[in-house]
């Protein structure tokens, strides 16, 4: 079976998720939203003029496209107009970037995901406009980037459609920081999202989210639906375990 085919397949093949809504919450803790870390180099107004310049430039008048892998899918950046169901060839899903803030802190780092070369990642290409293309991009940009580290890794993309091929912008897509460096095996993975919460929720919660959106628009990414049955296991693992040392105290 190929790549494409099993991303592609109907979501009527697809057995119900063992990660659930009640799981997800046990991993959920109250952690504040830090101080920004002064050693992180972020963009002021002008830095996102210029980017989203930069950008629209490159694009010239063709549409804004956005390749949604992930948070994308169920958070959009703003409202598309037109959503197709694509594949990047030579591209898949990877829980690689540490997280320090966000999904995760210092002392229990959390993973977001980036695509990382080979493979396929079928997600959705979101067509975004507005009558001022500038402001669109600037707020694009906020949304998505704090700073240089991640403009740097915003990519144009070729992907394939039923209705025909599209080029789309796609954060993070191989970041400077992670080239070289092996991906974590799934279990390994599982067992910091089950463990890794910040502000903005837990990482059990990220995956839970955008497995749940994939599997709405029938796409089936086999590692992640894996990723997912591992981490329900790890979840009543680690919970059981704690339950059972409260009952013994």
């Amino acid at each position: 079976m190929s790549g494409l085919f099993q991303q592609c397949a109907g979501r009527d093949n697809i057995r119900a998720l063992s990660l659930t809504a009640e799981l997800v919450a046990l991993c959920h803790r109250e952690i504040p939203k830090p101080a920004p870390n002064p050693d992180q180099v972020r963009f002021d107004d002008a830095d996102f003029d210029r980017a989203a310049a930069e950008i629209l430039a490159i694009l010239g008048g063709n549409p804004i496209w956005v390749f949604a892998y992930g948070s994308l899918i169920w958070n959009p950046a703003a409202a598309p107009v037109e959503k197709r169901k694509s594949t990047a060839f030579g591209w898949h899903r990877s829980f690689c970037l540490e997280m320090h803030s966000w999904r995760g802190t210092l002392e229990q780092p959390g993973l977001m995901m980036a695509l990382r070369r080979g493979g396929t990642c079928t997600g959705i290409a979101q067509r975004l406009e507005g009558g001022d293309r500038h402001s669109l991009m600037v707020a694009l940009l906020r949304r998505e980037i704090g700073g240089p580290v991640g403009f740097s890794s915003l990519r144009l993309i070729d992907l394939q459609s039923a209705e025909g091929p599209l080029r789309a912008l796609c954060f993070y897509a191989e970041p400077d920081e992670i080239v070289g460096k092996p991906e974590l095996p799934l279990e390994e993975v599982a067992a910091i999202l089950v463990r890794a919460c910040g502000h903005a929720g837990s990482g059990a919660e990220y995956l839970f989210n955008t497995v749940s959106a994939l599997h709405a628009e029938g796409i089936y990414d086999p590692e992640l639906w894996q990723l997912q049955e591992l981490t329900a296991v790890e979840i009543i693992r680690c919970y059981r375990a704690i339950s059972d040392q409260h009952r013994r105290s």
